[in-house]
């Protein structure tokens, strides 16, 4: 079994064998079997820096290489792993400078004893070199000794990328003088001179010695300084790390195998993704859909002592790994794989609290789900119950005794079957999307220094893939620096609470309107400059030109009912507007839709009226070349998960119509695609609670169940029941 094997001939289903502490090596090796059994073709394995070399010098990977032979002879392939902020103690005395910095100028004195919590999050600053000199040659030596054994498939350079220092150690990162050294690089590079970042910053800084970032308390005030940094952090220091990791294996495997890394999760709204992606061969993420499937914002957020309703958990749930994989499948170079990284295999435990042990039924859900998101391969977390205390018991496919489950049954059955159409699902091939989602980067590490406009980014880019999914309209995401190459590949453009916009990615808005495009976007587009400035119109200036309007006022909007999920304590009478509903006119006759957060009104310069309250205009159309822009005053967004109505997806399924884009549907059931040359999976999706039964058109090809599932066919016409909450997946052969 080789690499070649995994990305041209099967969907890899694996699961990872275990962390450290390492059960007896007789354990592993049983479950290794048990995995072989049910049909899995793939075992991760989990390297920890600390554990392996824990004297400098001293390397000891015979383990990794006992248990690497051993699923040789199983004929199965191993997905090897790299733990580097788990780094030994040596590193820290050897090299004193390498600790990372807190924002109060302190260095962080944690040092991780194991695997929990986090990986060993932070780690080590790499930006001192000798660190980032002793961590690649000790990923070197790893090479040089495990890959031989060419049933090692991938390679995997960070165990759910980041340091997530706030919450293990109580401060951002990384402060240090290396570091901060590096920011100045990077910053003169940028702007070219002192003099520019002090026009951009609008600073007096004398000398680059002095330039730094903010270090208030909560660094959530606002400042030029506090958006460049973060950027910085996420897209260049990160980033550079796991470029080298990758550039060190290339460098020492002689077979060349592919190098990728995953997230922990998306970042929603965020476009680091694009930028990590593009520092490895792909992209992946952890997945637990039944870990957090709600917002608090969201109908139904259950409460403390409350119940979640059923019926809208399982659906969020299901979303959830579609909105996971629909976004790393589009940051991920065309062609790239899409994998599932750390897949729920178990119930959620954390601590004192343990979820619910998952059913077949959710296995089949999450995993069907991921795969119409275009998922290639999948890997659970975990195969046996975890025993470290954070974990009790929690994740596994396999309970803490016995050879079996019904979850891992169910697994094994639904990765069977996807490998019965390998050619189909383990390659890229995803049927493509007619809207897109825009994610602007610098848009995101703007809103994380005003709270809480990042809640609301998240929550709005969420929103309206939620909305998009229920209408049966597939989606992608696309990053702001891919506009130019990818976006005339998309009818529409959705910018969910576009509060930063720099008028240089305006420009490129214009450009992909006047090209045939049409841009949809939310209230305000370009309030703030990229620097945190407010634009004076309130609006960017090329984008007020773009949609031919004025602003006339924005005001901030109550919500329905007496409780509040968003808005904040008015500080004196009236500073919200009540409650209120815009009225659809134009083309948008007859809709309506509920204002969330602001309601922005306009004067309309050379745009239509599409959006009206009280008589004045909340929306607007405007042409402008081959294409159209659509402003809407406010955040619908938010209507997608919040006092949910029939009317904004109404609204947007009448405005998308209107952009050429119309949902994929089987009547009630919303349809998704993979296909290849000869062959479709058509996956077909009940969004209710009642089982549906419909019948749609095949043409003059053989369809089949994926599952083996009956169907009735008739000529081109097939009829198949889908239980509630459920989905199925038929199998076309041209």
């Amino acid at each position: 079994m080789n690499s070649k094997d995994f990305f041209a001939a099967l969907f890899p289903l694996g699961s990872h064998l275990c962390r450290e502490p390492m059960p007896p090596m007789s354990e592993l090796k049983k479950d290794m079997e048990i995995l072989k059994t049910h049909g899995f073709n793939l075992v991760k394995l989990q390297e920890h820096w600390m554990v392996d070399e824990p004297l400098e010098g001293r390397v000891d990977l015979s383990k990794y290489e006992e248990l690497v032979d051993y699923a040789a002879r199983l004929e199965m392939g191993v997905y090897l792993g790299l733990t580097c902020e788990q780094a030994p103690g040596w590193l820290y005395h050897k090299h004193p400078g390498c600790r990372m910095v807190g924002r109060n100028g302190l260095p962080i004195v944690y040092e991780a004893q194991t695997t929990l919590p986090a990986d060993g999050k932070p780690g080590p600053c790499y930006d001192h070199p000798g660190a980032m000199a002793d961590q690649l040659r000790f990923i070197t030596r790893l090479i040089e000794t495990l890959g031989k054994y060419e049933n090692i498939v991938v390679w995997n350079t960070w165990q759910e990328i980041g340091y997530w220092s706030k919450t293990l150690v109580g401060q951002e990162v990384c402060y240090c003088e290396h570091t901060l050294n590096a920011f100045r690089q990077w910053l003169a590079e940028r702007y070219g001179d002192l003099d520019g970042l002090n026009r951009a910053w609008n600073t007096r800084y004398g000398d680059w010695r002095y330039v730094q970032p903010d270090r208030g308390a909560y660094q959530q005030n606002g400042l030029p300084q506090d958006v460049d940094w973060r950027y910085f952090m996420d897209n260049v220091q990160i980033a550079k790390v796991l470029r080298a990791r990758a550039r060190a294996i290339k460098a020492a495997d002689p077979l060349g195998r592919p190098v990728f890394a995953h997230k922990g999760g998306i970042g929603l709204g965020y476009g680091h993704d694009w930028t990590y992606a593009r520092t490895q061969d792909f992209l992946g993420s952890s997945c637990y859909p039944a870990w957090n499937p709600f917002h608090p914002w969201d109908d139904g957020a259950p409460q403390r002592g409350g119940r979640p309703p059923r019926a809208a958990a399982l659906t969020n749930e299901m979303v959830s790994v579609a909105l996971t994989y629909d976004q790393i499948r589009s940051c991920n170079p065309p062609g790239a794989p899409v994998w599932a990284a750390e897949f729920q295999g178990g119930p959620v435990s954390t601590f004192l609290h343990k979820g619910r042990l998952p059913s077949p039924e959710d296995i089949r859900r999450w995993m069907l789900t991921a795969a119409s998101a275009g998922v290639t391969g999948i890997s659970f977390w975990v195969t046996r119950a975890e025993i470290m205390a954070q974990e009790t018991n929690g994740f596994a496919l396999l309970d803490p005794q016995g050879e079996s489950t019904p979850r891992l049954q169910e697994a094994a059955r639904v990765g069977a079957a996807l490998n019965r159409h390998a050619d189909l699902f383990g390659a890229p091939s995803w049927a493509g999307a007619e809207v897109a989602i825009l994610v602007n980067e610098w848009n995101a590490q703007l809103c994380s220094t005003l709270p809480p406009a990042s809640d609301h980014l998240n929550y709005g880019t969420r929103g309206w893939h939620r909305l998009l999914w229920e209408l049966g309209i597939p989606a992608d995401f696309i990053e702001a620096s891919q506009i130019e190459p990818r976006a005339g590949l998309y009818k529409a453009l959705l910018m969910p609470f576009p509060l930063s916009i720099s008028e240089e990615l305006a420009a490129r808005l214009v450009k992909y309107v006047e090209q045939g495009g049409n841009l949809v976007s939310e209230a305000a587009p370009g309030r703030l400059n990229e620097h945190n400035v407010a634009n004076r119109a309130e609006l960017s200036p090329t984008l007020q030109a773009l949609f031919g309007i004025r602003q006339r006022a924005i005001q901030m909007v109550r919500e329905p009912g007496e409780t509040p999920r968003w808005m904040p304590a008015e500080r004196t009478w009236g500073e919200f507007r009540e409650e209120t509903w815009l009225e659809g006119t134009g083309p948008l006759s007859g809709c309506e839709a509920l204002a969330n957060l602001y309601l922005q009104t306009f004067d309309c310069l050379d745009a239509q009226p599409i959006l009206q309250v009280e008589g004045q205009c909340a929306g607007a159309v405007r042409a402008a070349g081959k294409g159209r822009a659509w402003l809407l005053g406010t955040y619908l967004g938010h209507s997608a998960m919040a006092y949910r109505d029939e009317k904004t997806p109404a609204l947007v399924r009448a405005l998308l119509a209107r952009c050429g884009i119309h949902p994929w549907r089987a009547g009630k059931l919303l349809l998704r695609k993979r296909t290849i040359p000869g062959k479709t999976a058509l996956f077909l999706t009940n969004p209710g609670a009642e089982p549906l039964t419909e019948t749609l058109s095949v043409g003059s090809g053989k369809a089949e169940d994926l599952l083996g599932e009956p169907l009735q066919q008739q000529g081109e016409q097939v009829t198949l029941t889908v239980p509630g909450l459920d989905l199925r997946v038929l199998i076309l052969k041209n």
